[in-house]
């Protein structure tokens, strides 16, 4: 008898399906990886190998991050990086990021997924650009397979140094032949394209500034032939716009579009200053964003104009960014926080505030189409089993449950008690049981010393 897990009784039931069903006193059926029935509180339940009593939780699709920096937990908060804008937050940060060894991305890729996954977060991406010191997606690609979690791994790459009037020092960028054969590499080793997959690879040269015309250019043909998808950063900050008109006498929309990163297998982070031709050139292609607004205000670059870019068809899922810039991991915060801004500003009467079921739309829904999945970010029969429980008997939710659903958003962004993944139960009662996140966070801190402290840029 395949493996199988009910649960029963739930408060509310978010399917996020195409009818946006939510069952009061529903349940739900796993069987192996994927989600075998869902009913209503008139339908009585089949029996299964584990049964889970959800009374008084919130149960919803696994959230979908589409932006992060993982190796930057390593680096929250540093001293002379708290107070400055991208680019000066970027001069003080590489230097120290020099130091990077392969033990230091492994163990920071743990500890940024145990944050994500406690925060109600399934699938993942994140944008590892810097190898120094011999340190490889390989590394990545292992410690985030004993955590559990699905991931989309980007071989990130930067190859314009400072002599070259790029931003990044010239210690900290790469050859681009290398960088390409170790591109190819890791797609022919570690891409697995099928449903339900756990590991994808995206190709994904780090920004504007970082890395020449033709590196990109050449990173979108090798993404075709191997069937990956392309991620950058665009359009951040005012600097960033500045930068692409006098290197490139483009807008960064432009930019992107001579260099062939339009269409439904591209993604670009952030994109708070895409001027209207730009938004409406990526609603046309059926290009992503992921929007990061967190980092966007600790950064002062601005509040992307999502509301714009929904109306023009944009895909835009939701991203943590970087835990330097954010500075934590929590899908959950993120959420609120999108709500929040998107309020801030679009604040008249031209169109609705952004709604909490918006926000958690963009969160799962928004998130596995801007990835290009069709397995995860909703619960019906055939999708992928992840899911995440939320206990709505908590002091922070009193007075909350007339919308559980809405509370989620609106009240104090809470942790899960119960998350499934691939059918797999990796939080149980509240607690991580893919990894000891108490011992983690004591190696965590060690390497995070030692990188501020004894590394070569520090």
């Amino acid at each position: 008898m395949p493996r199988s897990i009910l649960l029963k009784n739930v408060l509310m039931l978010v399917t996020m399906d195409e009818r946006r069903r939510e069952i009061p006193g529903g349940w739900i059926l796993i069987q192996d990886r994927q989600v075998a029935r869902i009913g209503t509180a008139d339908e009585t339940p089949p029996d299964a190998t584990e049964i889970i009593d959800m009374a008084g939780h919130v149960v919803m699709p696994g959230m979908v991050n589409t932006h992060h920096h993982m190796y930057q937990t390593l680096t929250r908060v540093i001293p002379g990086a708290q107070d400055v804008s991208l680019f000066g937050w970027l001069r003080t940060l590489y230097p120290i990021w020099a130091g990077l060894t392969p033990e230091m991305i492994r163990v920071s890729t743990c500890t940024a997924m145990a944050e994500l996954i406690l925060s109600g977060c399934t699938t993942t991406s994140d944008h590892l650009y810097l190898f120094p010191n011999g340190s490889r997606l390989d590394d990545q690609i292992e410690a985030a397979a004993t955590m559990g979690m699905r991931f989309h791994a980007a071989r990130g790459a930067m190859s314009v140094g400072e002599s070259r009037g790029g931003l990044p020092p010239d210690s900290v960028v790469e050859d681009e032949r290398d960088i390409l054969r170790d591109m190819q590499r890791v797609a022919e080793t570690y891409h697995d394209p099928s449903r339900l997959s756990m590991r994808r690879i995206v190709l994904a040269p780090c920004s504007p500034f970082s890395v020449s015309r033709d590196l990109m250019r050449e990173t979108a043909a090798l993404a075709r032939a191997t069937g990956t998808m392309l991620h950058t950063h665009l359009a951040e900050n005012k600097s960033d716009i500045d930068y692409c008109r006098d290197a490139f006498d483009m807008t960064p929309a432009q930019y992107a579009e001579d260099v062939g990163w339009l269409g439904p297998d591209v993604w670009h982070a952030h994109c708070v200053r895409l001027d209207d031709p730009g938004i409406a050139k990526f609603g046309d292609s059926g290009t992503g964003i992921a929007h990061c607004p967190c980092s966007n205000m600790r950064l002062g670059s601005g509040i992307a104009p999502v509301r714009r870019m929904m109306a023009h068809g944009v895909n835009v899922g939701l991203g943590v960014d970087g835990s330097a810039s954010n500075d934590s991991s929590h899908m959950l915060a993120e959420a609120r926080q999108a709500m929040l801004v998107s309020r801030l500003r679009d604040n008249d009467d031209s169109m609705p505030m952004m709604r909490a079921r918006t926000v958690l739309g963009l969160a799962t829904r928004g998130g596995a189409t801007v990835l290009g999945r069709d397995d995860v970010g909703h619960l019906s029969p055939g999708m992928a089993a992840d899911l995440v429980a939320f206990d709505m008997r908590g002091i922070e939710y009193a007075g909350a449950l007339s919308d559980p659903v809405a509370a989620l958003v609106f009240c104090t962004p809470g942790h899960v008690a119960l998350s499934i993944i691939n059918g797999r139960v990796v939080v149980r009662d509240g607690h991580l049981v893919t990894c000891d996140v108490t011992q983690l966070a004591q190696r965590h801190n060690r390497l995070a010393h030692t990188l501020l402290n004894e590394s070569p840029g520090a």
